[in-house]
């Protein structure tokens, strides 16, 4: 395939900044379009979905929101964010999970990758990456406007449009309609990550799958 023209295909990341499969399938995806240099080229474009679209703008402790949504005892939440810690660190993406107390709302959070977007995709992603990890990893509130314009400022995107955007609440409807025409197309969980549109891959899958899948769909293109 090296040898024909590069395809290019464009990926929809459908996900929530508090979804720690959303980050393991981010870097995992990552892998693989790294493994495909020269053979497939991306548009990668990240979508809004709310885990908890009624969440609080306090929020609400992390433990006792994952036992009572899941059903899950201590052990077993302490288990699965084992589980999570080790395959991000497979994929070179650190969770502290003692660093995090609460789950937040995370709709001003879209609105602002709605807007880098707007700027730049890649823009876009160093934002989203940015925002993965303060919340995974540094623990941060990325509901809060101020943490949210710093954390946008530290990727390059200017700081004035930053605090516009947030204080104004510019693209609310942009992202509700995103988030309404994903779920009206049968999204229920995430990450979802939708190639030209039209294939659907779930989860945090391994990088090999990814890889796989990416190369058949650029054949067929």
């Amino acid at each position: 395939m090296s040898e024909q023209v590069m395809k290019q295909l464009r990926i929809d990341f459908v996900s929530d900044v508090m979804c720690p499969w959303c980050a393991i399938g981010l870097a995992s995806l990552e892998q693989a379009l790294l493994k495909l240099q020269g053979d497939v080229g991306v548009d990668l474009h990240f979508q809004p979905f709310e885990l908890n679209p009624q969440m609080p703008p306090e929020g609400e402790p992390v433990e006792a929101h994952l036992r009572l949504k899941y059903g899950m005892t201590q052990a077993q939440l302490d288990e699965n964010q084992a589980r999570i810690a080790a395959r991000g660190a497979e994929l070179g993406f650190t969770f502290d999970f003692n660093a995090r107390s609460r789950m937040w709302n995370s709709f001003d959070a879209h609105r602002l990758l709605h807007w880098a977007g707007l700027q730049g995709l890649e823009l876009q992603r160093a934002l989203k990456h940015a925002l993965l990890r303060a919340h995974f990893t540094e623990g941060r509130n990325v509901s809060d406007h101020a943490v949210l314009a710093e954390i946008a400022a530290s990727v390059g995107l200017d700081a004035a449009q930053v605090q516009a955007v947030l204080m104004e609440g510019r693209y609310a409807d942009d992202v509700r309609e995103a988030e309404e025409f994903f779920r009206r197309n049968g999204i229920t969980g995430v990450p979802a990550i939708i190639i030209e549109q039209k294939h659907l891959i779930s989860g945090g899958q391994p990088v090999d799958v990814f890889e796989r899948a990416l190369r058949e769909i650029a054949v067929a293109k």
